[in-house]
């Protein structure tokens, strides 16, 4: 089945998983989990003799043990620091001795991951496909990363929680950064110890993602096929979800894992099977590609009765009543009849209720992020609005990105003679 195809039989808006290879492949500054260490070691010494010697110590049952070689570094790296408080790692310590003196607790090994992965600057040869990437914000309802980096939360502009804000959230339009963020070095997540504790606190995470598991369709970018995150989260899901049961089909039938092949343009996904330690063999899609754009437009282009942004904006509401926020019940036949105040959430049969909620002021205000995300859902209010042909709309880029606003060549012809006129008069 063709990418595009697969992605239109989503019924819900999509959750995306993102590994470290987006990171690689958009950024001029990012590293993989090996890349990282061996990168600090080599600063802090000049050399990678001693992560290879490490590397060399850790290795049990055939993999190497990347969160005890963080462990070795980080207090050698400390000690390093400790010992030379004007050295290289001036700035480090600095901020080090900053922090504690304003109560922060803070590491130093930590502060410096942060200001290595602290670069958001895009590879030339990527641009086309990160504003591509950029479209599909609009149809996701959130991202779920492992990556210690800004870049999603960025380019998405979504909420990212970090920590305990992820047990207390409002899912749409938030980014999961489960194993920490740069913004607060202290809760990356990178060494033996970071992860046992990780380990004892997630249960309550795990239901958490459990639910936006169950409950929406899964994508999985920047991993491959036996990363150990992918694994951990199919353990998590069939532990509570009996395998052969229909909710498990309907679940395996919404994954898909997108892995890198160099080159490639294949759109075809294909089924694949996973062999999971105490499980039986779990089977799920995925796509071998190197053209992610025509993974990205697939999802784009999903035709959803309402964007994730709006969900969110619900359940802020919904939020707010519940937290005991002032509440006033109107009961009405009229709709237009109610005032106009900050946030109104009305129920009704979709008869009697408009998708209305942009002026066409706001509409021009947010040209360029409509433009971005290519919102044509959004676009086709421009049908509702009365526009006179003495206003300024821009309404040429609205009708490339949508093709359905009925009085598009009408509005188009006012735009010229506004022009017209205003060239006349120079």
């Amino acid at each position: 089945m063709y990418i595009k195809e697969f992605i239109s039989l989503y019924k819900n808006h999509p959750i995306l998983f993102v590994g470290t290879g987006i990171s690689l492949r958009y950024l001029k500054y990012s590293y993989t989990w090996e890349g990282l260490l061996k990168k600090v070691s080599y600063e802090l010494k000049g050399s990678t003799d001693n992560f290879f010697d490490w590397k060399s110590d850790c290795l049990e049952n055939g993999k190497y043990r990347y969160d005890k070689i963080a462990s070795l570094l980080e207090n050698e790296f400390k000690n390093s620091l400790v010992n030379n408080r004007e050295g290289k790692f001036k700035s480090v310590n600095d901020i080090f001795f900053n922090n504690m003196e304003n109560g922060i607790q803070s590491n130093r090994f930590k502060i410096y991951l942060s200001e290595l992965l602290s670069s958001l600057e895009y590879k030339d040869e990527r641009l086309t496909e990160i504003a591509e990437f950029k479209k599909v914000c609009k149809n996701v309802g959130s991202v779920i990363t492992t990556n210690y980096d800004k870049f999603i939360e960025t380019l998405f502009e979504f909420q990212p929680l970090i920590g305990n804000d992820i047990l207390l959230s409002n899912p749409y339009g938030s980014v999961y950064k489960i194993h920490g963020c740069i913004s607060e070095p202290s809760k990356i997540i990178i060494t033996k110890d970071d992860y046992d504790h990780f380990n004892c606190k997630y249960e309550l995470i795990r239901a958490q993602l459990l639910s936006l598991f169950i409950h929406n369709p899964i994508v999985f970018l920047g991993y491959s096929i036996g990363d150990e995150n992918i694994k951990n989260i199919l353990k998590t899901i069939f532990t509570y979800v009996e395998p052969n049961s229909d909710e498990a089909k309907c679940i395996r039938d919404n994954f898909l894992l997108v892995e890198y092949e160099e080159g490639s343009t294949s759109q075809d996904t294909c089924e694949h099977d996973i062999d999971i330690e105490g499980f039986s063999t779990i089977r799920i899609n995925k796509i071998k590609t190197d053209d992610f754009c025509s993974i990205y437009q697939a999802i784009a282009g999903l035709t959803l009765p309402i964007s994730a942004m709006d969900i969110r904006k619900v359940q802020s509401i919904v939020k707010e009543i519940y937290a005991g926020g002032n509440i006033e019940v109107s009961i009405t036949e009229d709709l237009d009849s109610l005032k106009n105040h900050d946030k109104v959430l009305v129920i009704g049969s979709h008869k009697s209720i408009t998708y209305e909620f942009h002026t066409q002021n706001e509409m021009i205000s947010n040209y360029f992020k409509i433009m971005e995300q290519s919102n044509s859902q959004l676009l086709n209010l421009i049908n509702k609005y009365s526009i006179n042909a003495s206003q300024y709309f821009p309404i040429f880029g609205f009708n490339s990105i949508c093709e359905t606003i009925n009085e598009a060549e009408k509005l188009k012809i006012q735009q010229r003679e506004k022009i017209k006129n205003v060239l006349r008069n120079l």
